[in-house]
């Protein structure tokens, strides 16, 4: 064998290892549906450990960056029936408009505001969104073990920098089935913010994280969301998310 064929032969690997963008796109693809449904249990730990806990329903139609979902807390009481409506873009963030019963009225929020917790729970506006994995781009940082699991380490950076709070982020997806299990993000300080994904389940051919760990760095307090009666590609209505569906707590 020549030098010539033995280099080659040792870049093949190379050859065939998926890239960072790949990874990520591979990883929105299989869990691409055209509808989802679920009901959200949150305990949310402020940081000197009281515990409160607040319900939501969760409703979506599309998918990855072209979508609309409606978030819609039903318990406790002072917070039954806040509600938040996002549309996703492909190309931009999201519009956002969140319904105060209490009020009678809704409001946009602004681009500027979704760095702001969603009503007492560790998720901000921005954490909410569902982005398309074209708008940002992805360096592959190497390969972790985490809770067990080989993963992929990847980061990542908005394309447009004024669209995130985030300067970049961290994440890590499961090699066998491809599922994000942690996202860190990162601001001008550090740390700011940890997702967390477990309790992975295959529901409907699609690879489910049922808990959310989510741990605010700058308040130090955390949330964690387990997910109940989920489901996928069930028949919903255009009209039902809408700022008038949001009034009318359809």
């Amino acid at each position: 064998m020549n030098r010539l064929a033995f280099a080659a032969l040792l870049a093949a690997p190379a050859l065939f290892a998926e890239s960072a963008l790949e990874i990520a796109q591979k990883a929105q693809q299989r869990s691409r549906s055209q509808s989802e449904r679920y009901e959200g249990i949150l305990q949310v730990v402020d940081s000197k450990k009281k515990v409160t806990e607040k319900r939501w329903t969760f409703d979506r139609i599309g998918s990855h960056g072209n979508s609309k979902t409606v978030l819609r807390f039903t318990a406790p009481a002072e917070v039954k029936g806040v509600a938040l409506l996002i549309a996703n873009h492909p190309d931009r963030a999201s519009d956002q408009w969140m319904w105060t019963p209490a009020l009678e009225r809704d409001r946009r929020i602004g681009l500027q505001d979704r760095s702001a917790r969603f009503f007492g729970t560790d998720f901000s506006f921005e954490d909410l969104e569902e982005r398309d994995v074209s708008q940002f781009d992805y360096k592959l940082l190497g390969e972790e073990q985490l809770n067990g699991a080989a993963c992929w380490k990847l980061e990542s950076h908005p394309k447009q920098a004024k669209s995130s709070q985030y300067l970049s982020s961290q994440l890590w997806i499961q090699k066998d089935n491809y599922v994000v299990v942690r996202i860190d993000n990162f601001r001008k300080s550090g740390l700011t913010r940890r997702i967390e994904y477990s309790m992975l389940e295959n529901i409907q051919s699609i690879w489910t994280p049922k808990k959310l760990d989510v741990t605010d760095f700058v308040r130090k307090s955390r949330t964690s969301m387990t997910i109940d009666k989920i489901k996928y590609n069930i028949p919903m209505k255009e009209a039902d998310f809408s700022v008038e569906s949001l009034r009318r707590g359809s």
